[in-house]
């Protein structure tokens, strides 16, 4: 199976210059730098520019695209018990 990526998801990594994953969070698949979700040796990975876009195994499964609305805030994040290094409860 083949996992596009929108232009502005590509935009974005490459603006960043870092990596970045797709990983199951609260909200559905979240798009997050590697520096919240690190990746996964099982990760399937898409290069963008020179950075890396991983995603999990087990969202690979169920996407065909990334796209800029899986994107978290920083307000989602800390709001989500999958990212416990950030994770502060719902405000």
């Amino acid at each position: 199976m083949e996992i596009t990526v929108d232009p502005e998801v590509e935009q974005l990594i490459k603006d960043a210059g870092c990596d970045y994953r797709v990983c199951t969070a609260c909200l559905g698949p979240a798009l997050v730098p590697t520096s919240v979700k690190g990746p996964k040796d099982t990760d399937v990975q898409i290069p963008i520019g020179n950075n890396v876009l991983y995603i999990s195994r087990y969202v690979a499964r169920y996407i065909s695209k990334v796209t800029i609305d899986m994107v978290y805030d920083d307000d989602e994040i800390d709001a989500c018990p999958a990212f416990p290094n950030r994770y502060h409860g719902y405000q």
